[in-house]
């Protein structure tokens, strides 16, 4: 027979983490479900500067393992697993692994979001090193440097209107004539002073003898002619790809794949919760997935209570 958990969380990012802490501490049996480590896509992070309680920063992979102690310490159980397959239909939900089965009356999906990288030759190695996907993350990073933002949508332009307050120059790369931005965001564009290089598209990124990124090489979307702008960092803005194929069909979904739940976490399909990045929402940080952790244990609570019966 397969376990019987009160809630099973599906990712151990911030947001698993944290559901798991305010799950255990509710005096609920809680299991989390990690194929990686602890901090998901946080954990790639060299340093994170706008976690609050840190002042000097924290590693990403330090502080999902801080993340995940807290809650062991409170009594909830991490699995290294890989799931394959849910049924979160019903009052007990069933989450097959490839260590097994295991059936929760609450499952809390926390499977979060990669960025759409750029495809190019070393872009894993240059990542930390150059490459980034988070402006507010690590734009800290290049206080006084020259960036270059690819991307031409809202994200992108915001990113670069951020950078811009801290880097020496920044580029804006993007491989139409114009902008899908909002227009308003044209003129701060030019009142920040972000140089923006029409009909580009990535081409190379060039580094230096000690591994670091030194420059981006673009190609004209037209003619093909090569550029090279020389910079310190490379800013992936081109949209994110949620962790959410395995709930297809089973939960309501966005256009964009994003698990559809208000700030109460709440999904479709009830006794499901969703947090974090894989969620459908505005702002996507680590101090806003931590929030979604404990909204739903509290949700998942009140879900429990109403069907009766105690913790498993």
């Amino acid at each position: 027979m397969a376990e019987l958990y009160d809630v099973a969380v599906l990712g151990a990012g911030p947001g698993g983490c944290t559901a798991a802490l305010y799950a255990a501490r509710a005096g609920l049996r809680a299991v989390v479900l990690e194929q990686l480590s602890a901090g998901g896509q946080m954990a790639d992070a060299p340093l994170i500067e706008n976690y609050p309680g840190f002042p000097e920063g924290v590693g990403g992979f330090e502080l999902g393992q801080l993340m995940q102690q807290g809650a062991e310490r409170a009594g909830a159980e991490f699995r290294l697993a890989q799931v394959t397959g849910v049924q979160l239909a019903g009052p007990v939900k069933r989450i097959e692994t490839d260590s097994g089965p295991l059936e929760a009356r609450t499952v809390v999906l926390a499977t979060g979001a990669g960025p759409r990288t750029l495809g190019l030759a070393g872009e894993d190695t240059l990542r930390g090193r150059g490459v980034s996907y988070c402006a507010a993350c690590d734009g800290m990073l290049y206080r006084g440097k020259t960036v270059a933002v690819v991307g031409g949508g809202n994200t992108a332009v915001g990113d670069a209107l951020h950078l811009a307050k801290l880097a020496a120059k920044v580029y804006l790369v993007h491989r139409r004539g114009t902008l899908r931005a909002a227009p308003v965001y044209r003129q701060a564009l030019d009142a920040a002073g972000v140089e923006i290089v029409w009909n580009a598209k990535p081409a190379a990124l060039l580094r230096g003898a000690d591994g670091r990124l030194t420059g981006l090489r673009v190609a004209d979307t037209a003619s093909g002619a090569a550029r090279d702008i020389a910079c310190d960092g490379v800013f992936a803005a081109i949209g994110r790809v949620p962790d959410t194929a395995l709930f297809r069909g089973q939960v309501e979904l966005d256009a964009a794949g994003y698990l559809l739940a208000d700030e109460t976490t709440r999904t479709s399909v009830p006794g499901v919760f969703a947090v974090g990045d894989a969620r459908a929402k505005a702002v996507r940080q680590v101090v806003t997935a931590t929030a979604d952790g404990a909204a739903a244990v509290h949700f998942a609570q009140e879900y429990l209570t109403e069907q009766g019966g105690g913790p498993a």
